[in-house]
Order: structure tokens, then sequence, then C-alpha cells
């Protein structure tokens, strides 16, 4: 649910932002006036992997995305999960590959879609990749190859590619919207 939602899930009565006094202080949330629910807005668990298959890099480009944008494994955390599970089943449903090692990158926030990422480095195993089809198609990079994006699991990337002696390149911003990277 987004702050664009106008109605109550629980009794269908419009909702309205409000200031409400809580821990934090002051915030505005959006409420229903009639039953009292509250839409809280917290951000959305997404979990990312640095895969390293065969001494390379692999990145995907998501089947929607116009244009040849190649990102890292990607996806949304299940319930009942740890986010190390979620990461190699995500792994596992986007490329068929499995994963031998894993290791916390680091979290980071993304604050213009709600989320924190959750980043990984995974070395992962298998003799082929078969791509779902929510993936159009992949690429294999050397790890001093890759040109982080200038947000969201950019950060992560630059920060791994720092802990192995890489000094990251970003896209600058004027390429990031030519291609429409989010």
């Amino acid at each position: 649910m987004s702050a664009n939602h106008r109605f109550c899930p629980t009794c269908a009565n419009p909702l309205e932002w409000l200031g409400r006094l809580e821990d934090g202080g002051a915030k505005e949330r959006l409420c229903c006036t009639s039953c009292g629910w509250t839409h809280w807005n917290n951000p959305v668990p997404v979990l990312g992997a640095i895969v390293e298959w065969q001494g390379r890099i692999l990145l995907a480009r998501n089947a929607a995305w116009s244009g040849r944008r190649f990102a890292l494994i990607t996806g949304f955390m299940e319930a009942g999960e740890s986010p190390e599970e979620g990461i190699s089943r995500e792994l596992m449903e986007e490329t068929q590959l499995s994963v031998k090692e894993l290791s916390l990158v680091g979290v980071y926030d993304h604050q213009r879609m709600n989320q924190v990422l959750i980043v990984y480095h995974a070395h992962a195993e298998g003799t082929e990749v078969k791509l779902s089809p929510e993936l159009a198609e992949y690429k294999l990079y050397k790890p001093e190859d890759i040109i982080c994006w200038p947000s969201g699991t950019g950060r992560g990337v630059a920060d791994w590619q720092r802990r192995r002696g890489i000094e990251p390149r970003f896209m600058d911003w004027a390429e990031r919207e030519r291609l429409n990277i989010e």
C-alpha cells in the first residue's frame, strides 16, 4: 500500500492526512477517521545479490525494462524466511544457480522507492544460467568493469568493490536520466 491510497482497507471510508504524536515526535499519517486504521507506510525489505559465478559477476536485465540496463538479482523477502534464505531462493528462481557461499555487503536505504535494500555477495554454482521469464538476458562482468548506479543497489556494489581494492565508478546523472534508470 502506498501513500496514494484514498480509502480505508478495513471500512472503505476516505483516508485523511492527520498529524499524530508518536514516540519519535509529530508525524503525518494517512488515517481513517471512522475506524482509526493507520497506514504506517513502512519501508519494504528488498534483497539484492552481487552474484559471482565462474569468476565473473552476473548482472541481468529485467524483461519489463526498456533499454538494455543490467542490474543485480533482486527480490522481495517472503514471510517466514530469513534474508539469507530469501536471496538464495531469488537466485535459484531467477537464474537456476544455487548459493555456495553468502556474505552480507550492507544495508541501504532507498527512500525514493520506500525500500530498505539488503545486499549480499553470493558465490553461485551451477552448470548453466537459466533465466526466469522475469529476466530477458544476462551478462558476465569482471568486478572492475562494473559501473555502479548512483543510488539504490549501486551503493552496495560500490562498497563491495572497495573491499576488493577496486575504486568504484558511478554512472553520471545525465547518462542515468538518458537511460531512465531508477
